[in-house]
């Protein structure tokens, strides 16, 4: 029997930026390590990098 594998829920890359006053900006952090480009992943209690694993983490 072949193993299922589970779908990995996809990011638009859309939803990383926002329009406006006809100026594009970027919504979601920017990691201070790999520079511009590279998105930083929004979690509960911190924010971390997927490439580099560079993570901070929320002051409550």
């Amino acid at each position: 029997m072949a193993d299922k594998k589970k779908a990995k829920a996809s990011v638009k890359k859309a939803s990383s930026y926002s329009v406006s006053d006809g100026k594009v900006e970027r919504t979601k952090p920017v990691c201070p390590k790999c520079g511009p480009g590279v998105f930083m992943a929004a979690h509960k209690d911190r924010v971390s990098c997927g490439k580099c694993g560079y993570t901070e983490f929320k002051k409550e």
